[in-house]
């Protein structure tokens, strides 16, 4: 009897593991990517690459999303660089409020996914890296769903784990400016 009780024991607890496991496989599978954009040449002069921002390369095909990786506490992100001022590499006025932003104020740019419809335009998010942290305005969305036309400055699509900032951030991270361009991360919402 005790054996029987050893067994059932035993296979339920693989039992838990099994299902455990398979929650924490399926929220990393829910957001593979959903189809590819394939690149056109840019007309000459009209892709900005600024802060060695990528320019699409005609024929070469890119990955696009649907969603970013779920939102939590930490929320693991790459960080990269923008300037929402006129002229810069992020191309034309902020989506959240039409305007233009100085590179001096901590202004950041979320994927598609995060930038959730514009739930999050206009709110701060915490951002921590390189051992330090701060406090970052949504002005903007990193589209992950269309790019390689004029509307994005003939770049690429972005990738589903952006968080695309201002000089302001990286300086209050405290990163040397020779490695600004793209650093891990994790985000999260302010209270």
């Amino acid at each position: 009897m005790n054996l029987i009780k050893g067994f059932s024991t035993v296979f339920l607890f693989i039992c838990f593991v099994l299902i455990i496991t398979d929650c924490f496989v399926v929220e990393a599978d829910t957001c593979k990517p959903s189809g590819k954009l394939k690149g056109k040449k840019p007309p000459p002069g009209k892709c900005n690459q600024e802060n060695d921002s990528d320019c699409c390369i005609e024929g070469k095909f890119y990955t696009t999303y649907k969603c970013s990786p779920p939102v939590s506490s930490h929320t693991k992100a790459k960080l990269t660089i923008n300037r929402f001022e006129p002229g810069g590499d992020g191309g034309g006025r902020s989506e959240c409020d039409n305007h233009y932003h100085s590179d001096d104020d901590p202004v950041v740019a979320l994927s598609t996914g995060w930038f959730n419809h514009k739930k999050r335009c206009l709110k701060y998010i915490n951002i921590h890296g390189n051992g330090k942290s701060v406090k970052a305005k949504v002005v903007d969305e990193c589209d992950f769903t269309m790019g390689c036309d004029s509307v994005y400055d003939y770049q690429p699509p972005c990738p589903n784990n952006i968080v695309d900032a201002s000089k302001a951030v990286w300086k209050a991270l405290g990163v040397p400016k020779d490695d600004w361009g793209e650093m891990d991360i994790d985000w999260s919402d302010t209270d």
